[in-house]
């Protein structure tokens, strides 16, 4: 069984997703700010992702971290790897909650982590899949140094592929 790490950053902890998690982490799933990431979901939905996020480290060795404000212990948002049958590559994916929007929290949690898959994971490659019209990710995506990939694989033809650069 896979070990869930917990990284640090200047300002944030990433740390293993817990039940406490699951109420702030449905809401954004039942709202329309999860246009960009398939939804509105249902319950049994947005249940079946949370799961899903905790068991893709047993399954794949990676999943998802819940950001985590170090100062305050807040959770603001989500950064994870997903793969396996939804993804043809590992991809490196990033909420933030209302709140947490615009103060940089997402570009550390998906740097620190992005660093995490390349050195003690060992990934060869990473990808982001993003909507066109999600343009707050394809900046940080872009800010992150990531370059679009219109040859990647994608299992929605919609999304933009951004491959992210290795160390």
């Amino acid at each position: 069984m896979t070990s869930i790490p917990t990284l640090e950053t200047e300002r944030l902890i990433l740390r293993p997703q817990r039940m406490e998690d699951w109420p702030e982490f449905a809401e954004l799933m039942f709202s329309p700010r999860a246009a960009f990431m398939g939804g509105p979901f249902s319950v049994d939905a947005a249940w079946g992702l949370f799961c899903s996020d905790i068991g893709q480290w047993t399954l794949m060795g990676h999943g998802a971290l819940m950001i985590e404000e170090r100062e305050t212990g807040l959770c603001l948002g989500q950064v994870g790897i997903n793969h396996g049958p939804l993804f043809p590559e590992h991809e490196l994916g990033w909420f933030v909650y209302p709140g947490a929007e615009g103060k940089g929290y997402a570009y550390e949690a998906a740097v620190a982590f992005r660093h995490w898959a390349f050195t003690a994971r060992g990934l060869d490659t990473l990808v982001s899949y993003i909507h066109p019209d999600n343009i707050r990710s394809r900046k940080l995506a872009e800010r992150m140094g990531s370059s679009l990939d219109f040859t990647a694989p994608r299992r929605d033809p919609v999304d933009l592929v951004f491959r992210h650069p290795h160390p």
